[in-house]
């Protein structure tokens, strides 16, 4: 079993070799390979059956089968980089396979297949969705590009207004629970990392997809490679649909326009590893009836920034880890589409700055880290905020922003992790402070560990706790139906899981219970109240206290591992999620969103490959929400469950790609939000091509 050595030791280099007669490698007479394996990735090896010879290879059939399994990617489940094998906690990682096989056009598509993750859509194909982690909602998670974290403090339902295409992604992970010491205290719940690829050598692909509902897309992406050190990548995407709903005047109301384009590169050489990106992201789409009920010709504009760059020296006892970063949101939403002489156009942009610097150092104790974050969210709107001394205009409009809100966040966070042969015990804390909440310096602990068993069973259990700041806009909205509270307490959950894992010979498995204790919460309700033109009424309050105890299982069969020989079955998963809480419903009162959790929801998926290159991909999703919505009318319905057939059938040569998706392949009809209908069928039709 691999036991981590933390002190570390430079590698010897022969630089010069001469031909005398006494130099070592000349006396050998052979040609030597000295190669460097870097032991920090292993989860366990044998020392059996390797060998260093001239000209020879092992050939003990007693050493051929020694097992050696690497984990080569470390994933973000601590503050301090960790493999996937060493992790203490529950972290899902969607690989690039994963992507590629599955049916689906955007990152919130790809999400509605992890069991955990709850994604409830308004506009389809990413246009609109709110993305949360167990029973939570789309503000209580940590949305990240490249472990910079992207949230948006106006609201959290633009949060997922990625810069890069679905193609262009290496990995994403899902981080379920408390990640204040992770990723900062925004992750009440957990935290999705998108991580963007660059490929080693100088490449060009493209991509082209049309089908239902006058729907394209199409993206090219370039990156050159040179001298082994740098790599600079540029891409840009299009996407467009007529859209499924119409308004009750005939015209066509859930129709979008998206254009993405992003630029990364990335420097490296022996000492130090940087990185960097600049992208932008513009959406425009018809809003149906997404945020009233009673408005069905609804219209919002998005126009989104982001740049950032990180460092990492790469040698050395001291590992240090500083990001920059700045990213602006500009939003205008219409509650009537292309008549604001009839309803004011709501304006906000937003400007969130953020410095890190994050660091690690391995002793014989183990490893510890500690950083800290400097994080400013600087808000101006025409409706959000307080009065501003000195309004701004409003570019290309005869309007000005005349409210605003400034508030920095600071963070401490120091972590410690004993890695033994096989125990992995991670603990630590955040202290963190908000210039806009009424509080001191607040102190969340968190402590995860885990016990390997044998070679394929590991146990692990933790503690955490964090608190998130409420939005922007959960302080301030209060038009068009809405009633906000600027004095809202923020929010606080502790954390408690315990589960088993398996994984050996192409079958793994996990098994997790876990329990939540909110404090705060907060939520839009109705209690019947209207408003000044009769429409329902909706305020932002703190909900209160409720507990959530949940259980969550799954359980992978990799068949071509598994059985070498066999060619059709390639893969099969099936996960299950179970959510109770402890308050529902109460008389003469609707959540909007603390009430309304996924209590069921089941994932499988089979991967067949039926002839050669040709493969087929089944995907099945049940879904079973609490909770009930009034409709225009005030009239309550009770959320009713789904189940959901999705499907690919693709091509796959060396160069490029062909395939067909189908989307609710049995045509059902459902709603993930109360009076916004989903789409029925949806079928897609694409190419790849990489040169």
């Amino acid at each position: 079993m691999y036991k981590p050595t933390f002190q570390k030791r430079s590698v010897l280099k022969f630089k010069h070799f001469s031909n005398h007669g006494y130099s070592l490698f000349s006396v050998l007479g052979k040609e030597v390979l000295i190669g460097v394996l870097s032991v920090a990735t292993l989860q366990h090896a044998t020392a059996k059956g390797i060998s260093i010879e001239t000209n020879k290879v092992e050939s003990d059939s007693t050493a051929t089968r020694q097992s050696v399994m690497m984990d080569e990617v470390s994933v973000t489940g601590t503050r301090a980089p960790l493999t996937v094998s060493q992790q203490a906690r529950m972290v899902t990682v969607l690989s690039r396979e994963d992507i590629q096989a599955a049916p689906v056009q955007s990152v919130n598509d790809l999400l509605k297949y992890a069991v955990g993750v709850d994604v409830r859509q308004k506009g389809p194909l990413g246009v609109l969705t709110d993305v949360s982690i167990r029973g939570g909602n789309s503000e209580q998670i940590t949305i990240l590009l490249n472990g910079i974290n992207i949230c948006d403090a106006q609201t959290g339902h633009n949060s997922f207004d990625f810069p890069v295409d679905i193609s262009e992604i290496e990995r994403i992970e899902v981080l379920e629970g408390p990640a204040a010491r992770v990723y900062g205290t925004s992750s009440l719940l957990g935290a999705i990392n998108i991580v963007t690829r660059t490929p080693e050598k100088t490449s060009l692909s493209a991509h082209a997809e049309a089908g239902s509902y006058g729907y394209f897309s199409g993206g090219l992406r370039a990156n050159i490679a040179s001298n082994n050190h740098w790599n600079n990548q540029l891409s840009a995407s299009y996407t467009r649909s007529d859209g499924y709903l119409r308004n009750k005047a005939g015209a066509l109301s859930a129709d979008y326009h998206t254009t993405k384009a992003f630029y990364q590169g990335n420097y490296k050489d022996d000492e130090v590893l940087v990185r960097w990106h600049a992208g932008l992201s513009v959406k425009d789409f018809g809003a149906n009836t997404f945020y009233a009920s009673k408005y069905d010709d609804q219209f919002e504009h998005t126009f989104k920034t982001f740049t950032a760059i990180q460092a990492e020296n790469l040698h050395g006892r001291l590992h240090l880890r500083p990001s920059i970063y700045w990213n602006r949101s500009m939003d205008r939403f219409e509650l009537f589409r292309g008549a604001p002489n009839k309803y004011p156009y709501n304006y906000h942009r937003t400007d969130v700055y953020g410095v890190n610097l994050n660091a690690y150092f391995d002793w014989s104790l183990g490893r510890t880290a500690f950083g800290a974050e400097l994080r400013n969210e600087d808000l101006v709107s025409g409706n959000l905020g307080e009065p501003l001394e000195r309004p701004h205009h409003i570019h290309g409009t005869d309007r000005d922003y005349t409210n605003g809100l400034n508030r920095t966040n600071i963070q401490f966070i120091l972590e410690h992790n004993i890695i033994l042969d096989r125990f992995t015990l991670s603990a630590g804390l955040v202290a963190v402070k908000n210039s806009q909440a009424d509080m001191p310096m607040h102190i969340y602990p968190g402590i995860d560990a885990s016990y390997r068993i044998g070679t394929a069973w590991k146990l692990y259990a933790s503690y955490n706790s964090s608190l998130r700041m409420p939005s922007v806009t959960e302080l301030f909205y209060s038009v068009g139906g809405h009633k906000a509270d600027k004095h809202l307490h923020p929010e606080e959950l502790s954390a408690v899981e315990t589960g088993i894992k398996y994984a050996l010979n192409g079958i793994s498995a996990k098994a997790s219970v876990y329990w939540n204790h909110h404090k705060n919460l907060i939520d839009w309700i109705n209690d019947g109240t209207l408003d000044a033109n009769g429409a329902v009424l909706w305020k932002s309050v703190n909900f209160g206290n409720i507990n959530d105890f949940g259980v969550e299982t799954a359980l992978d069969f990799d068949f071509q591992q598994m059985f070498p020989s066999m060619r059709t079955l390639k893969k099969f998963s099936l996960a299950y999620n179970y959510i109770h809480q402890n308050k529902g419903e109460q008389a003469g009162i609707v959540s909007q969103y603390a009430l309304e959790y996924l209590k069921n929801k089941l994932v499988a998926n089979l991967q067949l490959n039926l002839y050669k290159h040709l493969d087929l991909g089944i995907y099945y999703r049940f879904l079973h929400r609490m909770g009930s919505y009034p409709d225009a009318s005030n009239q309550r319905h009770e959320y009713a469950s789904y189940g959901i057939v999705d499907s690919r059938l693709s091509w796959t040569a060396q160069k490029w790609s062909a395939y067909v998706e189908a989307n609710n392949l049995l045509n059902k009809h459902y709603v993930d939000y109360g009076n916004v209908p989903q789409p029925g069928a949806w079928i897609v039709t694409g190419v790849n091509i990489n040169l």
